[in-house]
């Protein structure tokens, strides 16, 4: 008999595992009943921001930390087209304090997708720490209230708020629809400023009351 064999490979052999099917190993059902969770609303805010340079004018009673104010010289009107009117009857100039609106954020519109849910709270909150932490801004906000309908007024909202008008007036009207829990009507117009000293209360709206 002829043996082909010219070599032995006398080495040890190594078991090869082969892959096998996982006992444990198998298809996930679907979570029955799951949905993606919808999205937060928000209210919609528009927000400008404003530069001393801008030289904005502010009239009325406005907390000192908001304002620059400096003494201009003004030349008196002498009458136009008064018969009187030359250089010899000339009225001498005066001199007037003008506040001029310091770097701050003004607030154009803000408008909720549901009526009385915290969302406009909300968004003035993020809008108050923003500028708390801006340091031009120095935490200054102010707006301009003035209804978008004739139902609606944002004066009531705004002062819960700790915004104040300039006019002492329209401030102490507002006390009055709160004590008396009447609405704004007719809606008080004009400028709103959150004073400093409101600022951390309005942070914490929600919270302490």
């Amino acid at each position: 008999m002829i043996n082909n064999i010219t070599a032995m490979d006398l080495r040890p052999q190594m078991a090869v595992a082969k892959p096998t099917a996982s006992v444990t190993s198998f298809s996930m059902p679907p979570i029955l009943g799951f949905k993606t969770p919808p999205l937060k609303e928000k209210a919609t805010i528009k927000v400008k921001k404003v530069k001393r340079g801008d030289n904005l004018i502010i009239p009325g009673i406005i907390d000192e930390d908001y304002v620059d104010i400096i003494e201009e010289t003004v030349q008196q009107d002498s009458g136009g087209g008064n018969f009187f009117a030359s250089h010899e009857f000339a009225l001498p100039p005066i001199k007037r304090k003008v506040q001029y609106l310091k770097n701050c954020y003004i607030i154009d519109y803000i408008q909720s997708p549901k009526a009385r849910c915290g969302l406009g709270t909300e968004a003035i909150k993020n809008l108050a720490e923003k500028a708390m932490f801006d340091s031009k801004a120095d935490g200054r906000i102010v707006t301009f209230s003035a209804p978008m309908t004739k139902e609606s007024s944002p004066a009531l909202f705004f002062y819960k708020l700790g915004f104040r008008f300039t006019s002492p007036e329209a401030n102490q009207y507002m006390e009055e629809c709160i004590i008396k829990k009447i609405p704004d009507i007719p809606a008080q117009v004009g400028m709103m400023y959150l004073p400093k000293s409101r600022l951390h209360k309005l942070l914490r709206y929600g919270e302490l009351f």
